[in-house]
């Protein structure tokens, strides 16, 4: 888990006390404010060099909750694929998916478009912040990188990467619930304890 410097104590407290069935590690970015702070996509790559990462990735933004239906069927995809993968879902309105990425796929799954906040999206199918990224893509991290690229908004390295390299979709099985404004995290408790 990548945190700013802010938070990394409360994470590192927490992770102490963690009895989960995955090891947790907390990694701080160094960052202090929104004006040196590394970006979705900086702190992913500051991950993968600082902890030597050298294997598949399953990259999560901490601003989703999933309801049944689970994430194997995520995770399986992306290793049968040996490529990356994106969850996707349809938010049955054009205006919703300006707040994502719209994302065009073929009958395969296979992204054939892709937008980032699109200002007049054609599709309403969203792309969501959980990434599988296999092994073997890595290097393109670094390479969006340095090529200058927005270090933010995790969808731009998906909007960049589908051109380079097959890319799939995954459909999320059941309920999505975007929890990143205190009103959709209230949103989303008060349907999960309905």
């Amino acid at each position: 888990m990548v945190t700013n410097a802010k938070f990394a104590d409360r994470f590192r407290e927490f992770a102490l006390s963690w009895k989960g069935p995955l090891e947790l590690t907390i990694v701080d970015d160094g960052t202090t404010s929104d004006d040196d702070k590394l970006g979705a996509i900086g702190d992913l790559a500051l991950v993968i060099r600082q902890e030597g990462i050298d294997d598949d990735l399953l990259v999560a933004a901490g601003d989703s909750i999933f309801g049944e239906g689970g994430l194997d069927g995520f995770a399986r995809l992306g290793l049968d694929k040996g490529a990356p993968v994106t969850a996707v879902i349809d938010v049955g309105d054009l205006e919703a998916v300006k707040r994502y990425s719209a994302i065009t796929a073929g009958a395969d799954g296979l992204i054939t478009a892709f937008e980032e906040k699109p200002e007049r999206p054609e599709t309403t199918l969203a792309g969501i912040a959980l990434y599988f990224y296999p092994r073997s893509v890595l290097p393109l991290i670094d390479r969006y990188l340095e090529e200058g690229n927005n270090p933010d908004q995790p969808g731009r390295l998906v909007e960049w990467m589908y051109e380079r390299t097959p890319f799939y979709v995954w459909r999320v099985p059941g309920r999505w619930y975007d929890i990143g404004s205190p009103e959709t995290l209230e949103r989303a408790e008060r349907e999960l304890r309905g």
